[in-house]
C-alpha cells in the first residue's frame, strides 16, 4: 500500500459528512463477478450478449431466458460482505454520517449494516408485480419455476425484479437523493468502479468538497482530478486504513 493510503486515512478521521460511490468491484471480493473485467459477465459465452439479455426489451419478450441467466449469472444469495462493506458500516456506527451510493444490486452494504444506502440500479431483494403491484422477495423469485408469476387471487401476472435494466431509467428519486448527498459531502470516497457506465458515473462531477479520493485496480477518467488515486483492491485498502486510524477488528462478514 502506498503514502496515499495513510493520507486517506488521516481524512477519512476529520470529516464527518461522507459520501461512498461504490461499483461492482467492492462486491468481487465476495465472490461476486463484476460486468468488464477479462473474467467478468461480458466476456463470458451466453447465447445472447448479457447486454441484450439484460435489456427491457429482452425482459419482455424472452421472460423465460431472462429469468434463465438471472437466477443463475446475476443473484448470489451466499455472498457475504467483506471488508470495505463492513469498514463503511463500521464508520457509520463511530458516527460519521456516511451515505452509501451503489451501482450493484447484491445487498451486502445492508447486510453489512449500513443504513444509508441508495441504490441506483435497484436490488435482487425488491420484486413486483407487474400487473397488481405485490411485492415478493428473493426466495420466491429463485422457487419459482421458470417465470415467476404472482401468487394473488385472480392476478396471475409476471413478478419483475427492481432491478434497472438497460433500457430503462434510473429511479428519479434516488438519482436526487445521491446528488444531494455528494454535493454537500465533504468527503467523496469513488470505489470498485471503472466510472464507464453513465449517467450514474457522472454524479461525481457535482461533487465540490473538500476531497476526491479513487480506489480502483484499473484508471478512470477523473483520476487527473482526484486528490488521493489508490489502485489496490478496496476491501485491503481499507483493512489498511482502519488499522491507520486504531479501528480494526478481524471480524468475520455476517
Amino acid at each position: 500500500m502506498n503514502e496515499n493510503v495513510s493520507i486517506l486515512a488521516s481524512v477519512i478521521e476529520k470529516c464527518k459528512n461522507i459520501v461512498f460511490f461504490g461499483g461492482a468491484g467492492v462486491s468481487t471480493e465476495s465472490g461476486i463477478p463484476d460486468f468488464r473485467s477479462a473474467d467478468g459477465i461480458y466476456n463470458m459465452e451466453y447465447k445472447y450478449p448479457p447486454e441484450t439479455i439484460l435489456s427491457h426489451g429482452f425482459f419482455m419478450k424472452n421472460t423465460g431466458e431472462f429469468f434463465e441467466f438471472y437466477k443463475n449469472k446475476m443473484v448470489f444469495k451466499e455472498a457475504r460482505p467483506n471488508y470495505a462493506h463492513i469498514f463503511l458500516a463500521g464508520l457509520e456506527r463511530l458516527g460519521k454520517d456516511i451515505t452509501i451510493i451503489t451501482q450493484n444490486i447484491d445487498g451486502l452494504h445492508q447486510k453489512a449494516g449500513s443504513q444509508k444506502v441508495l441504490e441506483l440500479h435497484g436490488s435482487v431483494y425488491k420484486n413486483r408485480c407487474m400487473n397488481c403491484g405485490k411485492f415478493f422477495d428473493l426466495d420466491y423469485i429463485l422457487k419459482s419455476k421458470d417465470i415467476p408469476l404472482c401468487d394473488a387471487e385472480n392476478c396471475g401476472g409476471v413478478i419483475k425484479p427492481e432491478v434497472v435494466l438497460y433500457e430503462e431509467p434510473l429511479n428519479e428519486e434516488v438519482i436526487e437523493n445521491a446528488l444531494k448527498s455528494i454535493k454537500s459531502a465533504e468527503l467523496l470516497i469513488v470505489g470498485g468502479t471503472s466510472l464507464n457506465v453513465y449517467p450514474a458515473a457522472g454524479l461525481i462531477r457535482y461533487f465540490k468538497g473538500n476531497t476526491l479520493a479513487l480506489i480502483n485496480k484499473s484508471a478512470t477518467f477523473a483520476d487527473s482530478t482526484a486528490d488521493i488515486v489508490i489502485r489496490e483492491p478496496i476491501g485491503q485498502v481499507f483493512e489498511t486504513v482502519a488499522k491507520e486510524m486504531g479501528i480494526y477488528r478481524h471480524k468475520a462478514a455476517p
